[in-house]
């Protein structure tokens, strides 16, 4: 007996060995997929851009003249849309998410936590178009007749608040990309300050302070980094965001410092004039907007996970 497992213990530890190595090689080439997908992607959408490379250079980030029928391409309008829109989104988004996950993970009571998240994640299930006509029926009549007269009325003397009153245009943008990126930071952030231990929670109410004050000085400073990461996934959200924001921001190519006025982002120009691209440098131009959005989305992540990794090792 002795012989016969000391004859099979070098196959067991050689078969375990083995499958441990197969494993390994397999995850080793899912994390490798991963980033060839994504180099595959730039490569893509590089050689399709090249001719408008070559034609335009760094001028096509610069000029804001945007003509078709001339070949005459210049992408600066919808960077602008792009940034100030999902700026705006973020203003108006992130005091509503982190309020409504410090309520739900630090006041609300138990048999109501459950449902409010519940209902609140579903709002990440709706479909963007239904967010898109929900603006075009709902949100933009409102903002027309009643939301931009009165800021008009009120702040009128800023450029913010200024020009004509139409519905459609980067404030109506800015919020139905706030609607629709609230789920995801206020899920993310209740789920952080869930992570916080409770020893922390009890050693401040023991030292004699109130709710609000334990929230202020022992959750939040310990749930901050992960905070921030939740900040930035809906950041990421807005700037990807097509099917809404282009149904109600009014789809024209121009800068304005008024919030009222229509406005374009790169996403939208991309989903709207794709199918219209009939000549080569027309489609080049769209693929190399493509291409700066999908830069600005990696710089973006990369700048989060620095941020956050700066933000963990901070001292509280």
């Amino acid at each position: 007996m002795d012989t016969l497992h000391s004859r099979l213990g070098p196959l067991r530890r050689s078969g375990r060995h083995g499958g441990d190595a197969l494993f390994k090689g397999l995850t080793a080439a899912f994390a490798v997929l991963i980033i060839a997908l994504l180099a595959d992607m730039a490569f893509e959408m590089a050689r399709t851009s090249r001719l408008s490379l070559a034609h335009f250079g760094w001028q096509f980030i610069r000029s804001t003249n945007w003509d078709p029928v001339r070949d005459q391409f210049g992408a600066l309008p919808f960077i602008y849309g792009t940034v100030v829109s999902s700026l705006l989104a973020l203003v108006l988004a992130v005091p509503i998410s982190l309020g409504a996950s410090i309520w739900l993970s630090e006041f609300a009571p138990g048999w109501l936590k459950t449902p409010i998240a519940f209902l609140i994640e579903l709002l990440a299930a709706v479909p963007s178009v239904v967010y898109g006509l929900w603006g075009i029926f709902v949100l933009c009549p409102l903002l027309r007749n009643v939301v931009e007269p009165l800021l008009g009325k009120m702040f009128g003397s800023l450029p913010l608040f200024q020009g004509a009153r139409q519905g459609f245009g980067m404030l109506a943008g800015g919020i139905i990309l706030a609607i629709m990126i609230t789920p995801t930071i206020t899920s993310v952030s209740r789920e952080v300050m869930k992570a916080v231990p409770n020893v922390l929670r009890e050693g401040s109410f023991a030292l004699g302070a109130t709710r609000a004050e334990v929230v202020r000085m022992a959750v939040l400073p310990f749930a901050r980094s992960g905070l921030v990461g939740a900040v930035i996934l809906g950041l990421g959200r807005a700037l990807g965001e097509t099917m809404a924001i282009t149904m109600v921001i009014g789809n024209r190519s121009e800068i304005s410092a008024s919030l009222f006025s229509p406005s374009y982002t790169m996403a939208s120009v991309i989903a709207n004039e794709f199918t219209e691209a009939t000549g080569d440098l027309y489609l080049a131009a769209l693929a190399e907007i493509g291409l700066l959005l999908f830069a600005v989305t990696v710089a973006l992540n990369i700048v989060a996970r620095l941020l956050v990794w700066r933000v963990a090792r901070s001292p509280v």
